[in-house]
């Protein structure tokens, strides 16, 4: 029987991780001028998909700055995540009842 609050967490990261993937391919539509912001609901959608995220990549950023114009804050935040799922599942099964 898996732990409810081991489920809840690696379910959280999984929605986080295509969360942060979410706002990359949105920078990109809007870099590249495919998504326009002048419409509401668009604007809208991106400010939320920002407040999600930008927080943690600001943060990341403080340590790791854009490289060349290319920021690797999105890579390391979800490798960040991948290690912090990773370690729940192996506490998990270490500390398992």
């Amino acid at each position: 029987m898996p732990n409810p609050i081991v489920w809840l967490l690696l379910n959280l990261i999984d929605v986080y991780v295509w969360v942060v993937i979410v706002a990359v391919v949105a920078s990109w539509l809007i870099a590249f001028g495919v998504v326009n912001l002048h419409n509401q609901f668009v604007r809208r959608i991106v400010q939320i998909i920002d407040a999600l995220t930008e927080p943690v990549f600001r943060q990341v950023r403080r340590v790791v700055p854009p490289i060349g114009g290319l920021d690797l804050s999105p890579l390391i935040v979800i490798f960040g995540l991948y290690f912090i799922r990773y370690l729940i599942v192996w506490l998990d099964v270490k500390f398992a009842f």
